[in-house]
């Protein structure tokens, strides 16, 4: 069943939501809502081999659609990922002992026609094992009930977010094993606000792929959800055909 959480918020500049016990644990059966049936053989076992899988799934421009293009710096420094700090400000630091390889990417829809630009990010984390992955999705849930509140970085803060929750074969979601999603207000001090906020992020295997849009004046709700659901889609579907087992 779906878990809605008000007040909650995640996974800020695509950092990388219910009860962590339920929604995201990694005791759970790890074959619900398995999607595809992997090949272990084409599961990236080091480090090299996770960042060419990265390199193989994680989004470009063309992933969000016709307008996207790439903001400078287009890609974060891959020996480091977000991680919220108890102040619930987000910063850049050195990965976990149990991610292989991470990396995110920056993007915008540029401003024109009265609306402004639309800031959106992606990121792929390939984590050791498959429980490494499920814990980084039990760790957004407990961020967001922490910090119901949380700087983008300088100038930058998401708040009065609303989160849910599905597993694989829950409500039809069946493009991978947990699924969270969350939208709320955005402010910046650059562009106002609030805007619209937007972020999901998914995981499957020992994989977590995560999406993020955040608003301007004159861009609907709509349209900001569009881009990051297609983007997720274009990675989920990159990643199965990257690890799958084919007769």
């Amino acid at each position: 069943m779906a878990v809605l959480l008000a007040g909650c918020s995640g996974a800020a500049d695509a950092p990388e939501q219910g009860d962590a016990s339920t929604s995201a644990h990694p005791d759970r059966d790890p074959d619900a809502g398995d999607t595809f049936v992997p090949d272990p053989a084409r599961l990236p076992a080091s480090r090299s081999e996770a960042r060419d899988l990265i390199g193989r799934v994680i989004a470009g421009p063309d992933s969000f659609g016709p307008g996207v293009v790439k903001r400078s710096p287009y890609e974060s420094d891959p020996a480091t990922w977000s991680v919220l700090g108890e102040d619930c400000v987000w910063r850049r630091q050195k990965p976990a002992p149990s991610v292989l390889a991470t990396l995110t990417r920056s993007f915008e829809a540029p401003a024109g026609a009265g609306k402004g630009p639309v800031r959106l990010a992606a990121v792929v984390t390939v984590h050791r094992t498959r429980e490494d992955a499920a814990w980084e999705m039990a760790e957004s849930i407990e961020e967001s009930m922490r910090c119901p509140t949380q700087q983008l970085r300088a100038g930058e803060t998401i708040g009065s977010l609303v989160a849910g929750a599905l597993f694989g074969g829950e409500s039809g979601q069946g493009s991978s094993e947990d699924f969270l999603s969350e939208v709320g207000e955005y402010r910046s001090s650059e562009l106002g606000g609030p805007h619209h906020y937007s972020w999901q992020q998914a995981q499957t295997l020992q994989f977590t792929v995560a999406v993020t849009g955040k608003g301007a004046e004159g861009r609907t709700q709509d349209e900001i959800d569009a881009w990051v659901s297609k983007a997720q889609g274009v990675m989920l579907s990159r990643l199965e055909n990257a690890v799958e087992k084919r007769s």
